[in-house]
């Protein structure tokens, strides 16, 4: 992928995201980073202590529960939302600039929900590869040799 001076790229995971900027060349990637986040690393009791509740049907005696709330994939969507926007606010401040996102699949489903317009408009490439925790240099290899060969 020709990653061009000025590209917007987001790397991203459920917990874990950086926006950066090529301010290098098309062959010469220079990532500096624009915008950083963490989620809060909450155990599931902390974030909800909820068993799931129960309903009886009208007519008998059936009973029967509901679905028990997974706290964890909640914080993880909601991190993925923060990301998006995080984006989206750089993408807008950057005029005319593209846009690639890397994150892990699961990441990549939720945030392509959250996608602003100017993410949309200038989206040139997805890699649905876990690179958060990567170096940038790393970063830089996987994100300009996607796509060829």
């Amino acid at each position: 992928m020709r990653i061009k001076n000025g590209t917007l790229i987001l790397v991203a995971d459920g917990a874990k995201m950086l926006v950066y900027r090529n301010d290098g060349g098309v062959d010469d990637l220079d990532l500096k980073v624009l915008e950083h986040g963490e989620a809060e690393k909450l155990a599931t009791h902390e974030q909800g202590s909820d068993t799931p509740g129960r309903t009886q049907a009208s007519a008998g005696e059936r009973r029967s529960s509901y679905e028990e709330t997974d706290w964890q994939q909640q914080a993880e969507d909601e991190f993925a939302r923060a990301a998006a926007g995080a984006l989206e606010k750089c993408a807008a401040g950057s005029s005319g600039s593209d846009v690639v996102i890397a994150a892990a699949p699961r990441t990549l489903g939720t945030l392509r929900k959250y996608y602003g317009n100017q993410t949309k408009a200038r989206l040139i490439g997805e890699i649905d590869k876990d690179l958060a925790h990567c170096v940038k240099q790393d970063v830089a290899a996987v994100v300009s040799s996607h796509g060829e060969g």
